[in-house]
């Protein structure tokens, strides 16, 4: 009996440690596949400050807006990620402390990008400020999946480099919408 004890302790133990494997508990949306989506439009008073794209958007997954803030395009475009607030240079014609703020809202059937501001961006902005903030922005949507393993990672979001090598995205050839 001795020698069989240490046998049927063997198995015993292995059949606690085969039912604990957590490898069943991982949830992928196979229905949900990253995507790539550039939008581009000027920001003004006809259109509410606001550009519109429509998307089918699932609601398990994870969007997020970028905003090519160099003067580059393909790879060389640097991406911001939004929200984002800009503090604009005070300028003896307009109010002090002047804040322009860049921020999304989605719905499973669009994305909505606006400007907000603490000032009023159809008369309180000079020319210059109204060409790189407001005129012909172009952003970068990006949707991924988020009921996937991938999709709770700990990858750096406001990189978006980061974001399209993790998710193994091809940015290369991405479509372009003008909304306006």
């Amino acid at each position: 009996m001795r020698k069989f004890f240490p046998i049927l302790m063997l198995a015993f133990v292995s059949l606690f440690i085969f039912s604990c494997d957590n490898s069943d508990d991982v949830v992928v949306d196979n229905t949900v596949y990253a995507q790539v989506r550039d939008v581009t439009g000027s920001f003004n008073s006809t259109n509410n400050y606001r550009l519109t794209q429509g998307l089918d958007i699932p609601t398990t997954t994870v969007v997020l807006v970028y905003r090519n803030v160099g003067s580059g395009s393909g790879s060389n475009a640097i991406w911001q990620l939004i929200p984002k607030t800009f503090y604009l240079d005070d300028n003896v014609s307009f109010p002090a402390n002047r804040e322009l703020d860049y921020n999304f809202d989605f719905t499973t059937q669009d994305v909505e990008i606006r400007t907000e501001a603490n000032f009023n961006q159809s008369s309180q902005m000079t020319n210059a400020e109204m060409a790189q903030y407001l005129n012909n922005q172009t952003f970068r949507i990006v949707l991924i999946p988020g009921s996937s393993a991938k999709g709770t990672s700990t990858v750096d979001r406001n990189d978006y480099n980061a974001v399209i090598k993790y998710y193994n995205l091809n940015d290369s050839n991405v479509p372009l919408t003008k909304v306006n």
